[in-house]
Order: structure tokens, then C-alpha cells, then sequence
């Protein structure tokens, strides 16, 4: 079926070029206009009621949208805007007006025609459909009944959520869902993550819906989808709460993955743990390390985070704790000296962002086991060799054992294969400092991080860095630094807070 398009762009060579490229393709077309700015824009789509318009957004004058948005809505053509910036604000837009797409100058050829068959396509339904299509059924409902809660709206609805894995196909699943046949559906919004369909609260199938809906969506393409239904009482609700509850139940991808439907009547809360290894946990990871128990980690981790259960931990502080284990991994890499070499240090980052923003932690689980076999190879080849010098060696020994009360000097010598009182005289002649001493600075460098990083009680943090009496800790702590730990920790928070103050004035 023949339509009428509109090509409305500033430079010449952009819209003879969009003129071209769509005269030359296989989509059935009845006229195509061409407007140099927004006056000839108005002009033409008064006089010939386009069915498709192309549009450069950056040519439209602020005090002109209200003008551009009202011409939209009376006469609703399929939308495809570009723009030459690629900001929030553009993209934002573009939902608002509820754009079937929105291209990036400079755009491929690809792209443009990939746009113009969607449109092509969108005509075609919507004429065999008359107006079928549920793209403006949410004029009433707008994007800040979402994010700001209103209690003007009086009406209430059924809200699901649709989220793939992919962030980069929203536009793709936006379009797919608008053309899906939903019956008493009221809205759609898309988000920059994810979309979100209103229902009319008489709506009984809901759930049979949105299965059938991802079953399609599974059959035209191949990635995979969450869908969360906010089953709850609606009355008394606002729109934005149940925006937020819905959101919230999709972070449950962490635990249980895509390809789910969550379907749920009440707002969940996390279960709080503790994120940091205990002294206890510290030197099991360093004995399992040293030893390279590869069986007993991999159990370790699959016990710790892949048996959870309803209800779950703060996904933020179950990453937290996996950084934890990686600080023991680290200390392990620095004792072999592993991070000298580049392909270990690209895994470690690689593996340090997976714990950052990997979306499912079965993922993240099994690339941190990958890497501590691969480090574990490493660290053997390290020791045939024995490059490392020994007092380097034996400082990274410390550093990653210093956790140890009952680390002796013997200890750290056996481990570099050298006479105890050899290595000792090795160490003053390298560092100027005695075993003793040089423990002790490494402790206390590691006692004031969490001093000024965490708000743990200083008989827990002196436990943390190797010592069994607070007293003694404090007084070592104050011998080295002039002050003792609570000092510490309240002179340097009174100057961070000092300093953050003059920043500010």
C-alpha cells in the first residue's frame, strides 16, 4: 500500500539523500515532500496529510514543539526523527511523541533503510487494522505519573514490566509490544531499560497475556525477556508506587535470570547480610589460595551464592562481598607477583566489572571461578620458575597473610625457601626496616583504611589486621602514628568533612 512521506531536514544533502535512498527502495510510495525548515514543514502537512514523516528534530524551535506536538497528536502519522544530538533529552523527546524510531546523524544507509522498512510496515498494519495500533492509547497517562507520585489520578490500573537482558533493543521490544494485540491495554512507556504496559483494572488475563506475549517475542527473536506483574490491590495505589514496586521485583533477575515471569502482590524487602569476609572467612580464602584448593573454592562460592533463598540479600551487598573475595585474590596475584603481567591484570578488571554490572550472579559466579583456575595455572608456573625476588616475595606474603596473628618470621622465610635469619638481614638491607616493623607498618596501613572506610568498632578492626588484643593494637597503632585509632578516625573525618566544606564555599 502506497503512502505519502514527508522529508523535513535543514541540509540539502541530507534530505535529497533520504529522498533517494527511498526511491530507490523496494517500499511502495505515493508522494515524497521535501521541507527545508519548519515553516515549509507546517505548510506541507496542512495541505497534503502525510502518512509517514521524517523529521529533524534539531530544526524545531523551542517555542515551536507545542506547535509540532499538537499537529502529532490531531493527525497521528508514523514518526521517524533524527537528530545530530545523541542526549537524554532527545531521546526523551522522541518517547514523548512516540517516534517509531529515532536515528543518530551521522546515520548508515542500513540504518535509514532498516527505519523506512519499519514505517513501511507500520502503515501497512495500521491500514489493515484501522488504527489498531495502542502507540497513543496513554494520552492521559503521562511519563511523571510514573516517576513523580500524583494523586490526581483517580483511576486505577494493572501494571507489567518488560525488560531483555539487552538493553540496546528497547526501541526493538517498544515496537513489538505496540503492535502485539493486548486486549484492555491502556498505556505503553518506553524506558531506557526496559517497558512498561498499563491495564485496565478489569483486565482478568493478564498473565496469560504477557505469556503469550514473550512466547512471540521468543519466536521472532533471540533475546530473552523478563516480565514482572504487579498483582497487588490497586485502590489507594498510586501509579508511581507500583512503578517502583515493579521495579524493584526485577532486580530478581540477579538471582533467578531471564525467561521468567514474576508475578507478585506486595512489596518485598531484601535481607540484610553482611558484605565483608570475616577473619575466620579471610584466612580460609588464604589458605584455599595458598594451597590452590580449586574443588573446595568452586563449593565455596556455589554454597555462598548460588543456594540463596527467598528472601534474598541486597543485590548491592552481595556484590560487595564478591569485591571482598577479589581483595583476597588480589593479595593472592601480588604474592606471585601475577599482576606484572597484563593478561592477568585485563581478567582481573574484566572480572572486577562483572561483579560491578553483570545482571545475573550465576554469571558473575562462574567467571570468578574460570579466573581462579587461570591464576591458580599462573601462580604455579610462577613458582618452577622462581623469579620473584625473595624479599619482594616475601612482602607480598605478608601483605596477603598479614590477617594472621600468628605470623612469624619463620613462616614468611620457609615460604621463600631461605634461612630464617638470612632473609631477615635481606629484608633490612632492602627496606631499612626488621620483620617485626615491616608487619606492623602493613597492618596499620590496612587498619587505617578501614578506620576511614568503614565504621567497624576498633576491637573488630584490630581482630581484622592480626591482632587478638585491642589494647595492644591501639598502642602499636598510636607508637607508629602519634595518635591512637579513635583519633585517627576523628581527625581525619573532621578534615575530609573540613575539606568538602571549602570545596563547596
Amino acid at each position: 500500500m502506497e503512502g505519502k512521506w514527508l522529508i523535513a531536514d535543514r541540509d540539502l544533502n541530507e534530505r535529497e539523500g533520504l529522498k533517494w535512498l527511498l526511491k530507490t527502495s523496494s517500499i511502495p510510495v505515493a508522494n515524497i515532500f521535501l521541507a527545508s525548515n519548519f515553516q515549509e514543514f507546517l505548510i506541507l502537512f496542512e495541505q497534503k496529510s502525510p502518512d509517514i514523516v521524517l523529521m529533524e528534530l534539531d530544526m524545531i524551535a523551542k517555542e515551536e514543539w507545542s506547535t509540532f506536538r499538537e499537529l502529532v497528536q490531531i493527525y497521528d502519522p508514523i514518526l521517524l526523527l533524527t537528530s545530530a544530538e545523541a542526549t537524554f533529552e532527545k531521546a526523551r523527546l522522541a518517547i514523548d511523541l512516540q517516534a517509531l524510531d529515532l536515528m543518530i546523524k551521522p546515520f548508515s544507509t542500513a540504518k535509514v533503510k532498516t527505519a523506512y522498512q519499519k514505517a513501511s510496515r507500520r502503515f501497512g498494519k495500521s491500514k489493515h487494522e484501522h488504527g489498531s495500533l495502542h502507540t497513543d492509547s496513554n494520552k492521559d497517562i503521562t511519563y511523571e505519573s510514573l516517576f513523580i507520585s500524583q494523586s490526581s489520578n483517580t483511576e486505577n490500573y494493572k501494571l507489567s514490566a518488560f525488560q531483555s537482558e539487552n538493553k540496546d533493543i528497547v526501541g526493538t521490544l517498544h515496537l513489538f509490544l505496540a503492535e502485539y494485540p493486548f486486549k484492555d491495554l491502556h498505556g505503553i512507556f518506553a524506558l531506557s531499560d526496559l517497558v512498561i504496559l498499563l491495564f485496565k483494572e478489569h483486565c482478568l488475563d493478564l498473565k496469560e497475556q504477557c505469556q503469550k506475549a514473550i512466547r512471540k517475542w521468543e519466536e521472532d527473536f533471540a533475546e530473552s525477556l523478563a516480565i514482572v506483574i504487579h498483582t497487588g490491590n490497586s485502590s489507594g495505589m498510586a501509579l508511581h508506587e507500583k512503578y517502583l514496586q515493579t521495579r524493584k521485583i526485577l532486580e530478581f533477575t540477579y538471582y533467578k535470570g531471564y525467561r521468567q515471569l514474576f508475578e507478585f502482590n506486595y512489596s518485598q524487602d531484601w535481607e540484610y547480610i553482611d558484605p565483608f569476609l570475616t577473619p575466620p572467612e579471610q584466612r580460609d580464602w588464604i589458605d584455599m589460595l595458598t594451597n590452590l584448593q580449586l574443588d573446595k573454592i568452586k563449593k565455596w562460592l556455589y554454597d555462598e551464592f548460588l543456594q540463596l533463598k527467598d528472601p534474598y540479600p541486597d543485590p548491592g551487598l552481595v556484590r560487595i562481598r564478591l569485591t571482598s573475595i577479589l581483595a583476597q585474590i588480589r593479595r593472592f596475584m601480588k604474592t606471585y607477583n601475577l599482576i606484572e603481567d597484563e593478561s592477568y591484570e585485563r581478567e582481573y578488571r574484566y572480572i572486577f566489572n562483572s561483579i560491578l554490572y553483570d545482571t545475573v550472579l550465576y554469571r558473575t559466579v562462574q567467571n570468578l571461578i574460570l579466573f581462579i583456575q587461570k591464576i591458580g595455572v599462573g601462580a604455579e608456573e610462577s613458582s618452577r620458575n622462581f623469579k620473584q625476588d625473595p624479599i619482594d616475595r616475601g612482602i607480598a606474603f605478608m601483605e596477603a597473610n598479614f590477617a594472621k596473628s600468628d605470623l612469624k618470621l619463620e613462616d614468611v622465610a620457609q615460604y621463600v625457601d631461605r634461612n630464617p635469619s638470612y632473609f631477615s638481614h635481606l629484608l633490612i638491607s632492602k627496606t631499612g626496616k626488621g620483620f617485626t616493623e615491616a608487619l606492623s607498618g602493613i597492618r596499620m596501613k590496612d587498619a587505617k583504611r578501614l578506620l576511614l572506610k568503614t565504621s567497624k568498632p576498633i576491637k573488630e578492626i584490630s581482630l581484622l589486621v592480626g591482632y587478638h588484643n585491642a589494647n595492644y593494637f591501639s598502642r602499636i597503632f598510636k607508637e607508629m602514628t602519634g595518635i591512637s585509632p579513635r583519633e585517627f578516625r576523628q581527625t581525619k573525618a573532621h578534615q575530609i568533612k573540613e575539606d568538602l566544606t571549602q570545596s563547596l564555599d
